[in-house]
């Protein structure tokens, strides 16, 4: 259980926490959290009171800053702001995404520069604790001025407007209120663009990608090792003093890893008189080791992002300044993600080689054509699948285009230089999946492959582990059959983080 307003955020934390209705982070009820946030909510008061111009508080928005609000109508300005972004389009975020989505926005207001009440935070605490989930588009977000359009969503629903997933139904906010003898929030002025006006989709759904790009670069290390065993390749290629040489430290680590999976010093000498493996297989830890190498500087990206007050303008207790500047602008999400996708669509390449390694008679030392099971040229076992594989492994590579550098001027050139984190985010998230699905097509390869190696090789328990772990599922071919089914096991077990690494 995450503490808001105690806790740092870490995307470990936000991973567990978003797989956890209702039970992933709660807000700090200590009397001195609430009394700092309180203070900035009166300090807010104070200033309107005293005539000085804040902008999205007694102006309008955007290009419209130009026009003063008066008084009398400050607290209407807010709920406006709600409505008119309501024109987000494309698939839903997904439950998990949703409830990261919410613990984010809620820490990043706990960073106390953002002028909302404690009543603001308890509103956003209550969705979590009863996993209210705001039905969020993915599409319309440029990435500066924050995630505004999807951001709307959660600002209207807590405001009884908008759809919610609720206990498995989709219903109006309000009704989901209802049922729990919740009144609609109504927001204070300055409490609906703190909601809106930051990085929180882009970078909920940068901390969860990050999350699973982990797992799979473990994965991936496991599979090439399976398929260096089943093509009797070289375990020397991963000798710790081979990496001391060039002393990259994920690189070697991803090394490290394949070399132990392999028996580490007592691995197989393999090789069948080759003293070299195909690039797929002896420059594995060059390619998996990058997401290693990158791993704590994208942390440290998402990281200090959920952990910042990104909204615009901030309210400053301490000082008692209003400082009018950017922060919602998600730069280095954009950067991360772009640079994440890169990585993962080149791991999803790697084994995409390794399977047509596996399945070409050519190349695989002895296996029959495409590790059919039965009387070759009737049955053609991973034929179709290894075109699978090349398929998604494609599509993950024509998915790296850099979204950061498609910035757009919009809304009468006041959002003129924009991060498209969003959809940086959004095009990781697409590359993982695709990557996902062609780690699930070679670990299944992988395991035919060693399943018809027979008592041929010893293989090692670490890789022994994983592949015990795919054939309480998996039965492998003889005959033809189709295999969508266990591609779609293995790929709900990838997502669930439940193979042996």
């Amino acid at each position: 259980m995450i503490t808001i307003g105690k806790d740092r955020l870490t995307i470990r934390a936000l991973a567990a926490a978003a797989k956890e209705p209702g039970r992933g982070a709660a807000l700090s009820t200590a009397k001195d959290f609430e009394e700092h946030i309180n203070a900035g909510a009166a300090l807010l008061d104070r200033i309107i009171a005293a005539g000085v111009p804040v902008y999205g508080v007694t102006t309008g928005y955007g290009d419209s800053c130009t026009e003063t609000i008066g008084k009398g109508r400050l607290k209407d300005l807010p709920l406006n702001l709600t409505r008119y972004h309501g024109c987000g389009l494309g698939a839903y975020l997904d439950d998990a995404a949703v409830r990261a989505v919410m613990i984010v926005r809620l820490n990043t207001l706990a960073q106390g520069f953002s002028a909302v009440s404690i009543d603001l935070l308890q509103a956003i605490a209550f969705f979590i604790e009863h996993d209210i989930l705001p039905r969020m588009p993915e599409e319309g977000s440029v990435g500066a001025s924050g995630d505004l359009t999807p951001l709307s969503y959660l600002a209207g629903a807590l405001a009884g407007e908008r759809d919610v997933r609720y206990q498995g139904e989709t219903m109006p906010a309000a009704q989901a209120l209802a049922s729990l003898k919740r009144a609609p929030y109504r927001f204070r002025p300055k409490e609906a663009i703190a909601v809106m006006n930051g990085t929180a989709v882009m970078n909920a759904l940068a901390a969860l990608a990050f999350s699973r790009a982990r797992f799979l670069a473990d994965l991936s290390c496991r599979i090439t090792a399976l398929n260096i065993l089943a093509l009797k390749g070289n375990a020397c290629h991963f000798l710790p003093r081979l990496f001391a040489a060039k002393p990259h430290a994920g690189q070697g680590h991803a090394a490290s890893r394949i070399f132990a999976a392999l028996g580490g010093e007592h691995a197989p000498a393999g090789g069948q008189g080759k003293i070299q493996d195909p690039y797929s297989l002896r420059c594995a830890p060059h390619v998996i080791g990058l997401f290693y190498d990158m791993a704590d500087t994208l942390r440290g990206f998402i990281e200090t992002e959920m952990n910042s007050a990104n909204d615009n303008p901030l309210i400053d207790v301490e000082t008692g300044g209003v400082y009018h500047g950017g922060h919602f602008y998600g730069g280095h999400i954009a950067l991360a993600m772009d640079t994440l996708k890169v990585i993962a669509a080149n791991i999803a390449d790697l084994i995409d080689r390794q399977i047509a390694l596996v399945v070409d008679p050519k190349f695989n030392r002895g296996l029959p054509a495409n590790l059919a099971g039965a009387e070759a040229g009737l049955h053609h076992g991973f034929k179709a699948v290894q075109i699978g594989a090349s398929a998604w492994a494609a599509e993950a590579l024509k998915n790296t285009m850099p979204a950061s550098v498609f910035s757009r001027s919009t809304e009468c050139h006041n959002q003129d230089k924009v991060s498209m984190g969003t959809i940086a985010a959004r095009d990781c998230r697409r590359v993982l999946g695709l990557t996902s699905q062609t780690l699930a097509a070679g670990l299944l390869a992988a395991s035919q492959a060693l399943r018809l190696r027979g008592g041929g090789i010893t293989v090692p328990p670490p890789a022994a582990q994983t592949m015990g772990e795919v054939l309480e599922y998996f039965t492998p071919l003889g005959e033809d059959r189709p295999l969508e089914g266990d591609l779609r096991e293995t790929l709900a077990r990838i997502e669930a983080e439940g193979f042996s690494v």
